[in-house]
């Protein structure tokens, strides 16, 4: 069991408009301020955000700074919808701007989550083809993504383990989970991928619930069960953001503390650009001291 409190990174997207990048800027260097690994950014379906992605990382790269130095930006960079000249020059042009993690991902169709994925006739047809092209495009840590609960597109979970262990042996150093809210499914899924002969760090990503009727929702397209004992501890406070924040940020603290009993020592915090309440889970898991 762990006496210590895990070590964090944070995510983010790529805002669309100048006032969004100083929010953006703003939050970043709030919460870097708790010493993260790593800040990621995402990318949209296809790269459609990818001229916003650049931006925000360049704003990022300004303001991920803490006492002891900087925070690394983890740009997240997918092949769904792109050449593999489309995804190089990606690749090349984070590097130019510093960037040493690409968190890397097949990516889903501009259409949505739901529909099928089909492959660029010129790209790369898999999520392991694309980290290991990376790789012989720099030094670059790249990171990965994992499902607790198995992708909503995989035909089992011994298929979603296929593709997480060809994504390994492609390169990848760790993996990053889709949000899960129980933590016997994450605890499972890690002695699976154990079993399966997977070594690399698996991740946790925690989702803290801003919102109960939107994370819900969100949490049931990708697949990703609510316990009942969560949901009542939001039950009829949908009229009370004061209430919501403070069982969020208790019900994500709590649940990374279990994980560190469990011994794990990295968690990956979704912010949707917002710093308030990750740095309240932050203060409740001993990464930083409560405002006097």
């Amino acid at each position: 069991m762990s006496s210590r409190h895990p070590h964090v990174s944070f995510e983010f997207f790529p805002p669309k408009s100048d006032k969004g990048l100083e929010s953006l800027q703003s939050a970043i260097a709030e919460l870097s301020a708790v010493m993260p690994m790593y800040h990621s950014i995402t990318y949209g379906a296809g790269g459609s955000t990818r001229d916003f992605s650049f931006a925000a990382i360049e704003a990022a790269s300004g303001t991920a700074r803490h006492d002891a130095g900087t925070v690394p930006i983890a740009p997240h960079l997918t092949c769904v919808g792109q050449s593999r000249d489309d995804v190089f020059a990606t690749v090349d042009r984070f590097a130019a701007l510093g960037v040493t993690h690409i968190v890397a991902l097949r990516g889903d169709p501009p259409e949505g989550i739901d529909a099928a994925y089909t492959a660029h006739a010129d790209g790369f047809q898999s999520t392991a083809e694309l980290v290991a092209a990376i790789m012989t495009r720099g030094d670059f840590s790249v990171a990965v993504s994992a499902y607790p609960e198995k992708h909503p597109q995989s035909p089992s979970f011994d298929h979603d383990l296929d593709v997480l262990a060809a994504k390994v042996d492609a390169g990848a150093k760790r993996a990053m989970t889709q949000m899960f809210f129980d933590n016997d499914l994450f605890l499972s899924y890690r002695d699976r991928a154990s079993a399966r002969g997977i070594d690399i760090p698996i991740v946790p990503g925690i989702f803290p619930i801003h919102s109960f009727p939107a994370v819900a929702r969100f949490a049931a397209k990708c697949g990703a069960s609510m316990p009942a004992s969560i949901a009542a501890r939001f039950h009829g406070l949908d009229d009370d953001p004061e209430a919501t924040f403070e069982v969020a940020a208790e019900v994500a603290a709590q649940q990374i503390n279990d994980l560190a009993a469990e011994g794990i020592e990295h968690v990956h915090i979704y912010t949707l650009n917002k710093a308030p309440l990750a740095l309240a889970v932050c203060e409740r898991i001993g990464l930083r001291k409560a405002a006097s």
